[in-house]
């Protein structure tokens, strides 16, 4: 059996891949190229098309990452052979982090108090009760489904989105597209966990950051492509003129990095982080790998990506 390896850390991958399968030969993707050809498995994240075009014999690729959206767009990707990615694999608890603390941002006022500092005002501001700020919570696979039960914890009443019916204990669930809008229409806060497809390109567009409550709040760790960028700088407004959004904590752009001349670097009202909302713990995520290729290895059936829908 043969592993391909392909992913920042690769050196790493490979030790521990090799480790739990002492008899397979396990490469990375700088290895010859004849050495990195015909393997049984590519263990991936951001393939080149050149590693996926020179397999002859694969049995099936594991998405080293929970997004597929860079995978299904790269060349030579064959379309006869299974796909895997890892499912919350530690991931869901830092993304529970970073959405909390999001929230809580808003919440607590803390991007006020930031504004207040900046003139020596010292005001306390009013603290509403939980109860009374609804968070919402769009995509609810196994990390978004991990979220919404953080904020649930947390006290928050949660109102989670998806593309088809789902019902999940202490969330209230919508779908559809007069669901989303029914949703959007309730939440002080809206985040957004979904795929990178067509169907959700701009999902957050102008008609539908109109549709949330004055003073709201959008948290976007999920795909740049979700919110359209230029609709929510409208939405925020300046200093001279507010828009109705009160604020953004954004973690991925339609282009990354995000170019340095972007004006959501300098609006006062948006923070932004470089794609680090929840990166891939290695332990959870090695162990996630071994079991798929135990599992393709025996026969047994696994859960697959689905090409045309995009996760």
């Amino acid at each position: 059996m043969k592993i391909v390896v392909h992913i920042d850390e690769a050196a790493e991958w490979q030790q521990a891949l090799a480790d739990a399968f002492p008899d397979a030969q396990v490469v990375t993707s700088d290895a010859p190229a004849d050495q990195r050809q015909n393997a049984d498995y590519l263990a991936v994240w951001k393939a080149p098309a050149h590693l996926l075009e020179e397999q002859t014999q694969l049995k099936g690729i594991i998405n080293l990452g929970a997004g597929v959206d860079y995978l299904l767009k790269t060349p030579g990707l064959p379309t006869d052979v299974p796909i895997v990615k890892l499912r919350d694999a530690g991931m869901g608890e830092l993304m529970a982090d970073y959405v909390l603390y999001g929230v809580l941002h808003c919440y607590r006022s803390m991007d006020r108090y930031a504004a207040q500092q900046q003139h020596a005002n010292w005001q306390p501001q009013h603290v509403v009760a939980k109860s009374q700020w609804p968070v919402g919570v769009l995509g609810l696979g196994a990390i978004g489904r991990y979220v919404a039960d953080v904020l649930h914890q947390a006290s928050f009443p949660v109102l989670g989105w998806s593309r088809s019916p789902k019902q999940i204990t202490g969330l209230r669930c919508y779908h559809g597209d007069d669901g989303l809008d029914e949703l959007l229409g309730q939440v002080q806060t809206v985040v957004t966990i979904l795929p990178d497809t067509a169907a959700t390109r701009h999902i957050l567009d102008a008609e539908r950051l109109a549709k949330l409550p004055d003073g709201a709040s959008v948290i976007n760790p999920g795909r740049g492509s979700l919110i359209d960028e230029q609709a929510l700088l409208e939405a925020l407004g300046n200093d001279s003129q507010p828009g109705h959004i009160r604020g953004a904590l954004l973690d991925v752009f339609e282009e990354e990095p995000l170019p340095d001349e972007h004006p959501l670097w300098q609006h006062p009202r948006v923070l932004i982080t470089p794609h680090m909302a929840a990166p891939t713990p290695l332990s959870d995520a090695i162990d996630q790998v071994i079991d798929y290729v135990k599992a393709f290895e025996a026969g047994e059936t696994v859960t697959t990506i689905d090409p045309e829908a995009g996760y």
